[in-house]
């Protein structure tokens, strides 16, 4: 048995699958957490004049909806950090199926 056969079933998915979807991805996404972590409570102010309950809208988008958009955007990402790699595992089975021998007879 190789020394590197448990290493590579340890590793579910090995670095030559990672390609330029995932930076990009994390760009768009931590752009998306600095928009709103402040751009939000930078426009607070002008979003005071409206009410949802006995708070004015601007407390509940900066208390509640950064923490908020900010799990959003944590199970975003989960999702389709599982959906490349599921996309990825698929496309390395089917070179691998496509480079295996056929069912012929053995030689040797």
């Amino acid at each position: 048995m190789p020394v590197n056969a448990s290493s590579d079933a340890a590793d579910p998915l090995p670095a030559q699958l990672h390609d330029l979807r995932h930076p990009w991805l994390k760009a768009a996404l931590l752009l998306l957490w600095t928009a709103v972590a402040f751009g939000v409570p930078f426009f607070a102010r002008q979003l005071q004049a409206w009410t949802t309950g006995p708070w004015p809208l601007g407390y509940w988008l900066v208390a509640q909806g950064a923490v908020l958009m900010f799990i959003a955007i944590v199970v975003f990402y989960a999702w389709a950090m599982n959906r490349f790699e599921r996309q990825d595992l698929g496309a390395t089975a089917a070179d691998a199926e496509s480079e295996a021998p056929g069912d012929g007879a053995r030689h040797g």
